[in-house]
């Protein structure tokens, strides 16, 4: 397994957790707008009439032959907080996202939003 080069590459291919298990599949970058790094990716999960989009963290995360597999346990994953697949981000949600995993939270200098969409 590798870093990927370009991780919006990636779209469209299984996301699986640090065991292999898969949990569910990549659908947009968010990055760090300070740095414009990836920093989270959101991952369609639930069933074909209720699927949502969960926020998972990209540090560390490797790719595989057709995966990207990420640090953070499924079940973990499946519980983080979530949008509709045609949802935005509120800004004032960002927090709570970052809570999740344990990482801190700062927003821009000016009160700017922390991610963005790629």
């Amino acid at each position: 397994m590798f870093e990927a080069g370009d991780i919006r590459e990636w779209r469209g291919h299984d996301v699986v957790d640090f065991e292999g298990h898969k949990i569910g599949v990549l659908e947009a970058i968010y990055v760090d707008t300070a740095t414009d790094q990836p920093f989270f990716a959101t991952v369609t999960v639930g069933l074909p009439t209720r699927r949502r989009l969960v926020f998972a963290p990209l540090t560390g995360a490797t790719v595989g032959p057709g995966y990207l597999k990420i640090t953070q346990p499924k079940d973990v994953v499946k519980k983080a907080p979530a949008i509709d697949v045609d949802g935005e981000l509120p800004a004032e949600d960002e927090p709570e996202i970052f809570a999740h995993y344990e990482l801190d939270y700062k927003s821009g200098a000016g009160g700017e939003r922390r991610l963005g969409r790629r």
